[in-house]
């Protein structure tokens, strides 16, 4: 993993030509709880702070052109080439310059590429839409095969700060027994659950193996990343991906 100017660069096996990130809570204009490069406009901050950052996000990160911002429902949908606003949880493209991107305060962000550069994708997977499938939605919207992909694993809640109920843990259970391993018993009789394990689970089953990130906590590191769950009302980063043309 490396870091640039307010944003992570994925440390992933894309090929060349694939650009792929995550951005910081810095280096923007916001203040209070979003803080200061709050991307979204539907957590009740300034529109006019949230655009300016909008602009210095794509700048500062390079981008051909302002990302294709999804309207996230915490669901599976997944959609090809998207238009702005589109309701879904995930995008693919197999066009150059197409910005993907998915906004996150603790949900994990998994962004995808083939292995020959054609085709990325960005994934919104909190547990309700991991659960459900948005993953394997994901991987069987390519055209390639679930072989010639590859993942990268976001800043997301970490596990020692995820705590969940039995609904959650049987969500998972009832698709594959072995998820059992993601979930770890507190000392209030709820679970910790580990969202990364459980996407490396499911990405593994359907056939993507070559998988990246994981090493983040969205909670812990207030001073890099927003978190709902520790602050209630608070900013969003943004997971990004996409082909040079």
């Amino acid at each position: 993993m490396t870091e640039g100017t307010h944003w992570i660069h994925a440390d992933w096996a894309a090929p060349p030509g694939i650009t792929a990130g995550c951005s910081l809570r810095t280096g923007g204009v916001s203040s209070g709880e979003f803080g200061s490069l709050n991307l979204g406009l539907h957590v009740g901050d300034d529109p006019v702070a949230v655009n300016e950052n909008r602009e210095r996000f794509v700048a500062g990160c390079g981008l051909p052109s302002a990302p294709l911002w999804l309207s996230q429902v915490h669901r599976t949908r997944v959609a090809r080439d998207p238009e702005p606003e589109t309701e879904a949880d995930a995008s693919v493209t197999g066009k150059t310059g197409l910005v993907l991107a998915v906004m996150v305060a603790d949900c994990l962000p998994v962004l995808f590429a083939s292995d020959d550069g054609t085709e990325v994708a960005a994934a919104h997977a909190g547990w309700r839409g991991l659960s459900a499938g948005v993953l394997e939605n994901t991987v069987r919207a390519f055209e390639k095969p679930p072989q010639n992909l590859v993942a990268w694993l976001g800043p997301a809640i970490s596990q020692a700060a995820f705590e969940v109920g039995d609904e959650v843990r049987q969500a998972f259970i009832d698709w594959d027994a072995a998820a059992s391993d993601c979930f770890v018993r507190n000392e209030r009789g709820r679970w910790q659950a580990d969202l990364y394990g459980l996407a490396r689970q499911r990405l593994q089953a359907i056939g993507v193996q070559r998988i990246s990130g994981g090493e983040f906590c969205t909670y812990a590191d207030a001073g890099r990343f927003f978190s709902y769950r520790r602050a209630g009302q608070c900013g969003r980063m943004a997971a990004f991906v996409f082909c040079n043309a």
